[in-house]
């Protein structure tokens, strides 16, 4: 099983065409045929069905999915060792949460100062997904929101971050249409706060996971929505959306993620240090947050 097998196999994956895949790749279809036509053979499971419908992965394609993606990790990081020993320490592959993007510098920043000999892989992604790749190995370590109940995951809490509710219209709770809402779903805990807090604001008609992406829908449409303390002063300074004056901000709890058998890892150890003082000094500069 070779890296461009996989490599295609995941391409395939995500496109769900061949041409699309061929095209991507710079691969004539033929290829790309003959790259899955091997790979299921290794495997001895059919991992595509074609239709008129288009190409999906089958039950095996889709089990096999995660398996790919750690092994392809696992080749990325031994290539790395193998063409730079003696050089380098190995490569750190770290998770964080798409919402604490804007402190991703700052946290890579410290990694690299306090672990210089060491090559750093960042991923911007959903707890969901982090938790898997942990638990695979794909990631030493990942900040989230949403531990995942599991024997083998360590959750560690590091701290909150603090959502604002901001407005095109209403200055006050009670001017607030629940017609005119951006329903932020950023995590299960900011779900059921939000529920608590606003009931009669949790059917709205729009509504996203992200909060650049309830920002943007609210600078777009106009409207009403929490986003992060940060962007809701952006929001504000440029005259977009200011901040409901009696509407209670929601803290989400912030965790690090890492595989039990990690944590009396040294390595380990250390960057569960540095997420904790990054959370921290972020808190402080958002006001004790």
């Amino acid at each position: 099983m070779t890296p461009e097998l996989l490599d295609t196999f995941l391409d395939l994956a995500e496109t769900r065409s061949f041409n699309r895949t061929a095209e991507r790749m710079g691969l004539s279809q033929s290829t790309v045929s003959a790259r899955i036509r091997a790979l299921e053979t290794a495997l001895g499971e059919r991992l595509f069905a074609r239709s008129r419908a288009g190409t999906v992965p089958t039950a095996a394609g889709a089990r096999f999915e995660a398996h790919a993606r750690t092994l392809r990790h696992a080749w990325a990081e031994a290539r790395r060792a193998v063409s730079r020993a003696g050089e380098r320490e190995g490569l750190i592959r770290l998770g964080l949460q798409h919402d604490l993007a804007a402190g991703l510098p700052g946290f890579v920043a410290a990694v690299r100062a306090a672990l210089p000999r060491s090559d750093l892989y960042v991923e911007l992604d959903y707890s969901g997904q982090m938790a898997a790749d942990v638990l695979s190995g794909a990631l030493d370590l990942a900040v989230a929101y949403t531990p995942r109940p599991d024997p083998d995951l360590s959750a560690e809490p590091l701290g909150r971050t603090r959502y604002v509710m901001v407005s095109t219209h209403a200055a006050r709770l009670a001017e607030v249409d629940p017609a005119r809402t951006i329903r932020a779903s950023y995590a299960p805990a900011f779900d059921a706060a939000h529920r608590a807090l606003h009931p009669r604001l949790d059917r709205a008609p729009v509504g996203s996971g992200v909060d650049a992406g309830v920002a943007g829908l609210i600078a777009a449409l106009g409207g009403s929505g929490y986003v992060l303390a940060a962007t809701a002063e952006a929001l504000a300074a440029a005259g977009v959306a200011r901040p409901v004056a009696d509407a209670e901000p929601i803290d989400q709890p912030v965790y690090a993620l890492l595989h039990v058998r990690n944590r009396a890892s040294a390595l380990h150890r250390r960057l569960l240090a540095l997420a904790r003082r990054h959370m921290g000094e972020r808190g402080r500069e958002a006001g004790g947050t």
